[in-house]
């Protein structure tokens, strides 16, 4: 039986407005897991109406590749940890951008060129606008892709955190994307030219390793929301070039919001998001490690202990380092503890800490720390001036004090959690080493700063069975 065209668009229809309750749900967390259901319901309807659509042959080796993917994505989510999200959320969008390349050169050698000239005038429109879409299409996939592998093997470890700082860089982007621009002009004006999108594609991919590398490990997280919008926008030349609404509104709904989120962070680091985009932030100042901040002073679990049980309030302010030594359990039960005990716990969360955006706020839903107690920066920055006790777990770059002293900081300007305001600062670390940004933490020798050294999992653990 032979499905209507007016039934596939009506479905389309309707996961698309399944995914747009979807990203309102995935606004909060207390409707996020209503919203992955939106979002999945919206994708099934839509791969089922696009197999059932009469236009689509193939259907097999489609089914077979959909089985495929599917097996790899159970498996991955339920073998990848939570501090490795961000990596596998730079991996999946190299994945849309190598998409969006492939279904661009499909587009392009499906057409014969060959008889561009017996085309008529409104043909010939038509055809230009095709050679536009496929020539975007392709430049956003390729930049997408290698700037996805790049802040993949940054946030895995594989590459260095750092930003890349290749002499004339900025002119090097300024003469990629004037280069590109001419090609786009001259492939359309010719009906299409291999060579002309051959070497576009070789640009573009250097262009996006280029881009991605050149941003510092403190821009990470503005780096995967960048790349999500990215790949929305590859995702909606994709639509374009395969005359697909779905894939367009969708594209559209990914790479509008993914640039919306971008914006909203770099605002919270006080940042431009041209400027971020462009390179990253602070990457021309060198970065002063060799100042004499004096010395830092220890203190046991125990200690801490006697200090949270006689404290009236206590913010705690997590950070990547939570997450990697998956202390987030331990945690919840101290917080419960100090509940139980009549004091006043919430959580301070910066807008960028871990490696991606709302990175803390899952693991803390993970761990079934109440939503009414975790609050944002700019809710609790002006509270801990009246704090008895801040515990620091894992956090570095978004409490260091040096965004509101230090002008010469990379970091200078960048609204942070202001910890040290409270009347006693703990801090879980490892080591006295820098952070993700690679400055140096002053909170950490400040009078009523103490270093708590180990591992937070085993630290908090500590503490909770001494309480």
């Amino acid at each position: 039986m032979e499905v209507s065209q007016g039934f596939i668009s009506a479905a389309y229809i309707i996961s698309a407005l399944l995914f747009i309750f979807s990203l309102s749900g995935l606004s909060k967390q207390k409707t996020a897991e209503t919203g992955n259901w939106f979002g999945i319901a919206g994708m099934s309807i839509a791969l089922l109406a696009t197999i059932a659509d009469p236009r689509v042959d193939n259907v097999l080796m489609i089914v077979i590749a959909m089985i495929i993917g599917s097996v790899i994505g159970l498996r991955l989510a339920n073998k990848v940890e939570m501090t490795q999200m961000p990596e596998l959320v730079a991996i999946l969008h190299s994945f849309v951008g190598l998409a969006a390349v492939l279904v661009g050169f499909n587009s392009y050698f499906s057409v014969d060129h060959s008889v561009q000239i017996m085309l008529t005038e409104a043909q010939q429109v038509a055809n230009n606008i095709h050679l536009t879409e496929v020539f975007l299409g392709v430049f956003i996939g390729a930049v997408t892709f290698t700037g996805s592998i790049v802040a993949y093997a940054k946030l895995s470890g594989a590459l260095n955190s750092s930003a890349l700082m290749l002499p004339h860089r900025h002119k090097l982007n300024l003469l990629a994307g004037v280069v590109s621009f001419v090609l786009m002009i001259i492939f359309v004006n010719a009906g299409g030219s291999d060579n002309a999108l051959y070497l576009m594609t070789a640009i573009a991919l250097l262009f996006g390793w280029h881009l991605v590398a050149s941003i510092g490990g403190a821009d990470m997280p503005v780096v995967v929301s960048m790349l999500n919008s990215y790949s929305g926008w590859a995702a909606a030349a994709a639509g374009f070039m395969l005359s697909n609404d779905l894939l367009i509104v969708t594209g559209a709904l990914v790479g509008s919001s993914g640039a919306i989120l971008s914006y909203i962070m770099c605002k919270a680091m006080n940042r431009s998001f041209i400027s971020v985009i462009a390179g990253g932030f602070g990457t021309d100042v060198v970065i002063e490690s060799d100042t004499d901040y004096g010395e830092h002073v220890e203190v046991q679990a125990e200690s801490v202990a006697e200090m949270l049980g006689n404290a009236k309030s206590v913010i705690i302010t997590p950070g990547y380092g939570m997450a990697v030594a998956q202390a987030q359990y331990p945690v919840y039960e101290l917080t419960q503890k100090l509940i139980d005990k009549g004091v006043n716990v919430r959580f301070g969360i910066h807008p960028v800490a871990g490696r991606l955006p709302g990175h803390m706020n899952v693991l803390l839903a993970e761990a079934k720390v109440p939503y009414d107690i975790v609050l944002g920066m700019e809710e609790i920055n002006d509270d801990f001036a009246e704090t008895d006790v801040v515990l620091v777990i894992g956090a570095n770059d978004t409490v260091n004090p040096a965004a509101t002293e230090d002008p010469t900081s990379p970091i200078a300007g960048m609204p942070v959690l202001e910890v040290w305001h409270a009347k006693n600062v703990i801090v879980f670390k490892r080591s006295m080493s820098t952070g993700y940004a690679g400055v140096q933490n002053p909170l950490f020798f400040k009078d009523n700063t103490q270093m708590l050294f180990g591992d937070a999992k085993d630290s908090v653990e500590k503490i909770s069975k001494s309480l």
